[in-house]
Protein backbone atom coordinates (compact mmCIF):
# COMPACT_ATOMS: atom_id res chain seq x y z
CA UNK A 1 0.00 0.00 0.00
CA UNK A 2 1.29 3.35 -1.15
CA UNK A 3 1.00 5.99 1.45
CA UNK A 4 2.69 9.38 0.52
CA UNK A 5 4.18 12.01 3.54
CA UNK A 6 3.88 15.32 2.86
CA UNK A 7 0.54 16.98 3.82
CA UNK A 8 -1.33 18.63 1.62
CA UNK A 9 -4.69 19.72 0.05
CA UNK A 10 -5.62 18.59 -2.97
CA UNK A 11 -4.53 21.03 -5.29
CA UNK A 12 -3.41 21.33 -9.06
CA UNK A 13 0.21 21.05 -8.14
CA UNK A 14 0.26 18.66 -4.98
CA UNK A 15 -0.53 14.76 -4.82
CA UNK A 16 -3.69 14.90 -3.12
CA UNK A 17 -2.97 12.12 -0.95
CA UNK A 18 -1.48 13.32 2.38
CA UNK A 19 -0.53 10.84 4.41
CA UNK A 20 -2.35 9.34 7.16
CA UNK A 21 -3.74 13.01 7.87
CA UNK A 22 -5.69 13.14 4.26
CA UNK A 23 -9.29 11.92 4.12
CA UNK A 24 -11.92 11.15 1.63
CA UNK A 25 -15.31 11.18 2.89
CA UNK A 26 -17.86 9.11 0.36
CA UNK A 27 -21.41 10.19 0.87
CA UNK A 28 -23.43 7.06 0.08
CA UNK A 29 -22.48 3.61 1.18
CA UNK A 30 -24.19 1.41 -1.85
CA UNK A 31 -22.38 -0.50 -4.32
CA UNK A 32 -20.07 2.79 -5.51
CA UNK A 33 -19.56 3.82 -2.41
CA UNK A 34 -18.24 0.88 -0.87
CA UNK A 35 -15.86 0.21 -3.58
CA UNK A 36 -14.91 4.01 -3.72
CA UNK A 37 -13.66 3.35 -0.39
CA UNK A 38 -12.31 0.40 -0.97
CA UNK A 39 -10.26 1.43 -3.72
CA UNK A 40 -9.10 4.97 -1.64
CA UNK A 41 -8.12 3.14 1.15
CA UNK A 42 -5.94 0.81 -0.34
CA UNK A 43 -4.26 3.83 -1.90
CA UNK A 44 -3.13 5.08 1.09
CA UNK A 45 -6.51 7.34 2.26
CA UNK A 46 -7.81 7.57 5.30
CA UNK A 47 -11.50 6.86 4.33
CA UNK A 48 -15.08 8.03 5.69
CA UNK A 49 -18.24 6.03 4.52
CA UNK A 50 -21.53 7.82 5.01
CA UNK A 51 -25.04 6.49 4.53
CA UNK A 52 -28.05 7.98 6.57
CA UNK A 53 -28.44 4.98 8.74
CA UNK A 54 -26.20 3.28 11.11
CA UNK A 55 -27.56 -0.04 8.86
CA UNK A 56 -27.01 1.62 5.56
CA UNK A 57 -23.59 1.98 6.62
CA UNK A 58 -22.62 -0.79 8.13
CA UNK A 59 -23.96 -3.18 5.42
CA UNK A 60 -21.46 -0.33 3.25
CA UNK A 61 -18.45 -1.51 5.50
CA UNK A 62 -19.27 -5.49 4.93
CA UNK A 63 -19.32 -4.56 0.80
CA UNK A 64 -15.68 -2.71 1.77
CA UNK A 65 -14.74 -6.24 3.11
CA UNK A 66 -16.18 -7.79 0.34
CA UNK A 67 -14.24 -6.00 -2.16
CA UNK A 68 -11.07 -6.61 -0.70
CA UNK A 69 -11.51 -10.28 -0.37
CA UNK A 70 -11.91 -10.32 -3.80
CA UNK A 71 -9.15 -8.86 -4.60
CA UNK A 72 -7.04 -10.85 -2.28
CA UNK A 73 -8.66 -13.92 -3.98
CA UNK A 74 -7.51 -12.66 -7.50
CA UNK A 75 -3.97 -11.93 -6.10
CA UNK A 76 -4.08 -8.38 -6.50
CA UNK A 77 -4.15 -7.31 -2.90
CA UNK A 78 -1.95 -8.73 0.07
CA UNK A 79 -3.45 -10.00 2.93
CA UNK A 80 -1.59 -7.27 5.12
CA UNK A 81 -2.82 -4.32 2.39
CA UNK A 82 -6.01 -5.51 3.06
CA UNK A 83 -6.04 -5.37 6.45
CA UNK A 84 -4.82 -1.80 6.45
CA UNK A 85 -7.29 -0.74 4.02
CA UNK A 86 -10.07 -1.86 6.37
CA UNK A 87 -8.44 -0.12 9.30
CA UNK A 88 -8.17 3.29 7.52
CA UNK A 89 -11.79 3.07 6.78
CA UNK A 90 -14.82 4.28 9.45
CA UNK A 91 -18.19 5.08 9.03
CA UNK A 92 -20.48 7.49 9.65
CA UNK A 93 -24.41 8.64 10.20
CA UNK A 94 -24.89 11.92 8.32
CA UNK A 95 -22.95 14.72 6.86
CA UNK A 96 -21.64 16.31 9.93
CA UNK A 97 -18.26 14.70 9.66
CA UNK A 98 -17.59 16.13 6.43
CA UNK A 99 -15.80 18.88 7.68
CA UNK A 100 -12.41 17.23 8.28
CA UNK A 101 -12.37 16.24 4.30
CA UNK A 102 -9.56 17.19 2.09
CA UNK A 103 -11.43 14.97 -0.96
CA UNK A 104 -14.89 14.55 -1.25
CA UNK A 105 -17.02 11.86 -3.06
CA UNK A 106 -20.91 11.82 -3.65
CA UNK A 107 -22.15 8.33 -4.66
CA UNK A 108 -25.72 8.72 -3.42
CA UNK A 109 -28.79 7.49 -5.86
CA UNK A 110 -28.76 9.10 -9.27
CA UNK A 111 -31.43 11.58 -8.83
CA UNK A 112 -30.70 15.21 -9.42
CA UNK A 113 -32.58 16.73 -6.52
CA UNK A 114 -30.82 14.57 -4.07
CA UNK A 115 -27.80 15.24 -5.70
CA UNK A 116 -28.77 19.38 -5.66
CA UNK A 117 -29.62 19.41 -1.88
CA UNK A 118 -26.55 17.48 -0.97
CA UNK A 119 -24.23 19.38 -2.19
CA UNK A 120 -26.10 22.92 -1.07
CA UNK A 121 -25.39 20.78 2.67
CA UNK A 122 -22.02 20.10 2.14
CA UNK A 123 -21.01 23.64 0.48
CA UNK A 124 -21.77 24.67 4.08
CA UNK A 125 -20.03 22.24 6.14
CA UNK A 126 -16.68 21.10 3.92
CA UNK A 127 -13.52 23.57 4.13
CA UNK A 128 -13.32 25.98 1.11
CA UNK A 129 -10.22 23.87 -0.42
CA UNK A 130 -12.23 20.66 0.00
CA UNK A 131 -12.74 18.64 -3.56
CA UNK A 132 -16.29 18.21 -4.30
CA UNK A 133 -16.98 15.33 -6.70
CA UNK A 134 -20.04 13.54 -7.69
CA UNK A 135 -20.11 9.42 -9.12
CA UNK A 136 -22.91 10.71 -11.03
CA UNK A 137 -23.17 7.95 -14.07
CA UNK A 138 -25.77 9.97 -16.30
CA UNK A 139 -26.86 13.56 -14.54
CA UNK A 140 -25.90 17.01 -16.26
CA UNK A 141 -23.03 17.91 -13.83
CA UNK A 142 -23.71 21.66 -14.12
CA UNK A 143 -26.92 20.98 -13.53
CA UNK A 144 -25.68 19.57 -9.59
CA UNK A 145 -24.03 22.55 -9.00
CA UNK A 146 -26.60 24.87 -9.94
CA UNK A 147 -27.33 25.65 -6.29
CA UNK A 148 -24.12 26.09 -5.33
CA UNK A 149 -22.88 29.44 -4.14
CA UNK A 150 -19.13 28.65 -5.96
CA UNK A 151 -20.61 25.63 -8.74
CA UNK A 152 -16.73 25.95 -9.81
CA UNK A 153 -15.67 23.64 -7.29
CA UNK A 154 -17.76 20.57 -8.45
CA UNK A 155 -16.83 17.92 -10.68
CA UNK A 156 -17.86 15.10 -12.18
CA UNK A 157 -15.72 11.67 -11.49
CA UNK A 158 -17.10 8.50 -12.78
CA UNK A 159 -16.05 5.42 -11.06
CA UNK A 160 -16.84 2.04 -12.39
CA UNK A 161 -18.12 -0.86 -10.70
CA UNK A 162 -16.88 -3.26 -9.46
CA UNK A 163 -14.15 -0.23 -8.87
CA UNK A 164 -10.90 -1.98 -7.46
CA UNK A 165 -10.99 -3.82 -10.63
CA UNK A 166 -12.16 -1.42 -12.99
CA UNK A 167 -9.16 0.78 -14.05
CA UNK A 168 -11.05 3.84 -15.79
CA UNK A 169 -12.38 7.02 -14.33
CA UNK A 170 -14.47 9.20 -16.95
CA UNK A 171 -13.76 13.11 -15.38
CA UNK A 172 -16.82 15.34 -16.73
CA UNK A 173 -16.34 19.27 -15.62
CA UNK A 174 -19.47 21.29 -15.64
CA UNK A 175 -19.99 24.77 -17.58
CA UNK A 176 -18.68 26.32 -14.90
CA UNK A 177 -16.52 24.15 -13.30
CA UNK A 178 -12.83 25.61 -12.45
CA UNK A 179 -9.57 23.99 -14.48
CA UNK A 180 -7.66 23.61 -10.97
CA UNK A 181 -10.66 21.85 -10.34
CA UNK A 182 -10.72 19.40 -12.81
CA UNK A 183 -6.62 19.27 -12.35
CA UNK A 184 -7.50 18.21 -8.71
CA UNK A 185 -9.93 15.59 -9.65
CA UNK A 186 -7.34 14.05 -11.97
CA UNK A 187 -4.99 13.64 -9.92
CA UNK A 188 -6.99 12.16 -7.25
CA UNK A 189 -8.42 9.52 -9.84
CA UNK A 190 -4.40 9.11 -10.76
CA UNK A 191 -3.26 8.64 -7.09
CA UNK A 192 -5.82 5.77 -7.27
CA UNK A 193 -3.80 3.93 -10.10
CA UNK A 194 -7.12 4.56 -12.53
CA UNK A 195 -6.62 5.72 -16.39
CA UNK A 196 -8.62 9.01 -16.88
CA UNK A 197 -10.40 10.02 -20.09
CA UNK A 198 -12.61 13.07 -20.47
CA UNK A 199 -15.64 13.75 -21.24
CA UNK A 200 -17.67 17.32 -21.95
CA UNK A 201 -20.99 17.54 -20.15
CA UNK A 202 -23.76 15.98 -22.13
CA UNK A 203 -26.32 13.22 -20.73
CA UNK A 204 -24.27 10.19 -20.25
CA UNK A 205 -20.93 11.38 -20.78
CA UNK A 206 -19.15 8.84 -23.18
CA UNK A 207 -19.46 5.52 -20.94
CA UNK A 208 -23.05 5.56 -19.97
CA UNK A 209 -24.14 6.40 -23.12
CA UNK A 210 -22.29 3.94 -24.65
CA UNK A 211 -23.37 1.36 -22.08
CA UNK A 212 -27.27 2.24 -21.96
CA UNK A 213 -27.56 1.49 -25.85
CA UNK A 214 -25.57 -1.92 -25.65
CA UNK A 215 -28.03 -2.76 -22.36
CA UNK A 216 -31.35 -1.35 -24.48
CA UNK A 217 -30.41 -2.88 -27.87
CA UNK A 218 -30.20 -6.40 -26.35
CA UNK A 219 -33.33 -5.90 -24.16
CA UNK A 220 -35.22 -5.04 -27.38
CA UNK A 221 -33.87 -7.74 -29.12
CA UNK A 222 -34.83 -10.31 -26.28
CA UNK A 223 -38.14 -8.80 -26.15
CA UNK A 224 -38.72 -9.37 -30.08
CA UNK A 225 -37.83 -13.09 -30.08
CA UNK A 226 -34.76 -12.30 -31.87
CA UNK A 227 -32.49 -15.24 -29.29
CA UNK A 228 -32.65 -15.78 -26.26
CA UNK A 229 -30.71 -13.96 -23.17
CA UNK A 230 -27.94 -16.81 -22.84
CA UNK A 231 -27.36 -16.54 -26.66
CA UNK A 232 -27.30 -12.84 -26.78
CA UNK A 233 -24.79 -12.58 -24.27
CA UNK A 234 -22.26 -15.52 -25.82
CA UNK A 235 -22.25 -13.22 -28.89
CA UNK A 236 -21.36 -10.08 -27.50
CA UNK A 237 -19.02 -11.84 -25.26
CA UNK A 238 -17.69 -14.05 -28.09
CA UNK A 239 -18.15 -11.80 -30.96
CA UNK A 240 -17.05 -8.65 -29.92
CA UNK A 241 -14.79 -9.73 -26.69
CA UNK A 242 -16.62 -7.99 -24.13
CA UNK A 243 -15.97 -9.87 -20.46
CA UNK A 244 -19.54 -10.27 -20.00
CA UNK A 245 -22.93 -9.75 -22.01
CA UNK A 246 -24.92 -6.99 -21.62
CA UNK A 247 -27.60 -8.54 -19.48
CA UNK A 248 -24.67 -10.02 -17.50
CA UNK A 249 -23.91 -6.47 -17.26
CA UNK A 250 -27.36 -5.29 -16.87
CA UNK A 251 -28.07 -7.51 -14.06
CA UNK A 252 -24.24 -6.37 -12.30
CA UNK A 253 -24.90 -2.25 -12.98
CA UNK A 254 -28.54 -2.71 -11.62
CA UNK A 255 -31.78 -2.86 -13.98
CA UNK A 256 -33.10 -0.28 -12.38
CA UNK A 257 -29.71 1.91 -12.38
CA UNK A 258 -30.52 0.99 -16.20
CA UNK A 259 -33.96 2.10 -16.70
CA UNK A 260 -33.32 5.55 -14.94
CA UNK A 261 -29.72 6.54 -17.26
CA UNK A 262 -31.74 5.23 -20.17
CA UNK A 263 -34.28 7.56 -19.18
CA UNK A 264 -31.94 10.74 -18.52
CA UNK A 265 -30.31 9.55 -21.86
CA UNK A 266 -34.18 9.78 -23.49
CA UNK A 267 -34.95 13.40 -21.63
CA UNK A 268 -31.50 14.79 -23.11
CA UNK A 269 -31.98 13.91 -26.25
CA UNK A 270 -35.31 12.69 -27.30
CA UNK A 271 -33.69 10.25 -29.79
CA UNK A 272 -35.72 6.74 -30.16
CA UNK A 273 -32.22 4.86 -29.77
CA UNK A 274 -32.74 5.28 -25.97
CA UNK A 275 -36.66 4.63 -25.13
CA UNK A 276 -36.32 1.64 -23.01
CA UNK A 277 -37.88 -1.70 -23.96
CA UNK A 278 -40.80 -2.57 -22.03
CA UNK A 279 -39.89 -5.89 -20.61
CA UNK A 280 -36.73 -3.35 -18.76
CA UNK A 281 -39.28 -1.29 -17.28
CA UNK A 282 -41.77 -4.18 -16.50
CA UNK A 283 -38.85 -6.19 -14.78
CA UNK A 284 -37.61 -2.98 -12.30
CA UNK A 285 -41.60 -2.69 -11.42
CA UNK A 286 -41.47 -5.87 -10.44
CA UNK A 287 -38.34 -5.51 -8.14
CA UNK A 288 -36.22 -7.98 -10.52
CA UNK A 289 -32.68 -5.72 -10.14
CA UNK A 290 -30.12 -7.53 -10.73
CA UNK A 291 -27.53 -8.66 -8.67
CA UNK A 292 -28.83 -6.30 -5.86
CA UNK A 293 -31.70 -7.73 -5.17
CA UNK A 294 -30.56 -11.70 -6.12
CA UNK A 295 -32.88 -11.71 -9.41
CA UNK A 296 -32.51 -10.32 -12.43
CA UNK A 297 -32.24 -11.44 -16.06
CA UNK A 298 -30.38 -14.13 -13.96
CA UNK A 299 -30.42 -15.41 -10.71
CA UNK A 300 -27.96 -14.95 -8.15
CA UNK A 301 -26.19 -17.92 -6.22
CA UNK A 302 -27.88 -18.35 -3.01
CA UNK A 303 -31.28 -17.06 -4.07
CA UNK A 304 -34.87 -18.49 -3.99
CA UNK A 305 -36.03 -16.03 -6.96
CA UNK A 306 -38.25 -17.56 -10.23
CA UNK A 307 -36.05 -18.95 -12.95
CA UNK A 308 -37.41 -17.07 -15.79
CA UNK A 309 -37.57 -13.24 -16.02
CA UNK A 310 -40.64 -12.01 -17.50
CA UNK A 311 -41.09 -12.52 -21.24
CA UNK A 312 -42.95 -10.31 -24.47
Amino acid sequence: MTVVETVETPGAGSDPRASLQTRVFVVGAGIMGSGIAAQCALSGYRVTLEDVTEELARRGLDGVRGALDRAVRRGGVSVADRDAALSAIDVAIGLRRADSAQILVEAAPERLELKQGLFRELEAIVPPTTLLATNTSSLPITSIASGLREPGRLVGVHFFNPVVQMALVEIIPGLLTRPETVEAARRFAASLGKTVVASRDTPGFVTTRAMAVLVNEAVWMLYEGTATKEDIDAAYRLGFHHPMGPFELADLVGLDTVLSILDVLWDGFHDPKYRAAPILRSMVAAGRLGRKSGSGFYDSPGTAAEKKPPTP
